[in-house]
């Protein structure tokens, strides 16, 4: 039976992806950020078209859960397709620039955080500008959109605050439990159990929240270009908090200790 690699084997291969990733041309950082935006838009409108489908039927409670295994299909087509999202420059680019020392390799995390975001929400934009051409959506999966848009929308800023605290530090820890694993089989496993999780809430991700909120604002008039704004401030805060304080220090702490 395939023994789980322990927390330093771990690290180290955080710290070669890290080197990858802060050595990556600016094409190919650009290229990769908004390959990751369009793919997770393919998660959010599944979870659309699911929920749209199911509620009828199952009602909204298990219509929901169904959304989000729908939507970690996303998840598992960024992991797999080695796409990244802004939190998951976080655990290895990280660990890299630690052991690197200097100021370098932390002004280019910062342009690498940056990038990422940016060409995330470009990429993923085009794709939902796409597909709220009326009648690109099946029935019911507008409504559905919508709705999960309202709900995001609703949401106190300490309470999105939270939220995103939480969704930093899992998907940090996603990409921690990735470096573990030692086949494909195993990454899609984890990228499911992470996507299923993501969605179901109550976690706000900076990317994927914006893009729901996108679909609101152009399906509808529930949700207000302030309210993206808003949610992309506080969630960019908030995952950073939990991605770096609560998973990568630990990590590093645990390992450098």
């Amino acid at each position: 039976m395939p023994v789980a690699a322990d927390p330093d084997e771990i690290y180290e291969r955080a710290k070669q992806e890290g080197d990858r990733r802060l050595s990556m041309s600016p094409l190919e950082k650009i290229s990769t950020a908004f390959i990751a935006g369009v793919t997770i838009v393919f998660g959010v409108v599944a979870l659309g078209v699911v929920e749209g489908l199911l509620e009828p039927d199952v009602g909204p409670g298990v219509a929901s859960v169904g959304g989000a295994l729908a939507f970690a299909l996303g998840v598992v087509f960024l992991i797999v397709g080695r796409s990244e999202l802004f939190t998951e420059d976080f655990f290895d680019p990280v660990a890299a620039a630690i052991e690197e020392k200097g100021r370098g390799p932390w002004l280019r995390l910062g342009r690498l955080w940056v990038v990422t975001l940016v060409l995330n929400l470009v990429g993923g934009g085009i794709l939902v500008g796409l597909m709220t051409v009326p009648g690109a959506l099946p029935s019911g999966a507008a409504d559905a959109l919508v709705s999960v848009a309202e709900d995001i929308a609703a949401k106190g800023w300490a309470a999105t605050f939270v939220r995103a605290i939480f969704a930093g530090a899992l998907i940090t820890l996603l990409s921690y439990m990735v470096r573990a694993c030692d086949s494909v089989t195993a990454r899609i496993l984890v990228a499911l159990s992470v996507g299923f999780l993501l969605a179901l809430g109550p976690f706000d991700h900076v990317v994927v929240s914006a893009l729901h909120l996108l679909f609101g604002i152009w399906l509808s008039d529930g949700v207000a270009y302030a309210d993206l704004w808003t949610n992309i401030g506080l969630a960019t805060a908030g995952n950073m908090i939990g991605g770096l304080l609560l998973i990568t220090l630990t990590h590093t702490a645990q390992v450098r200790g």
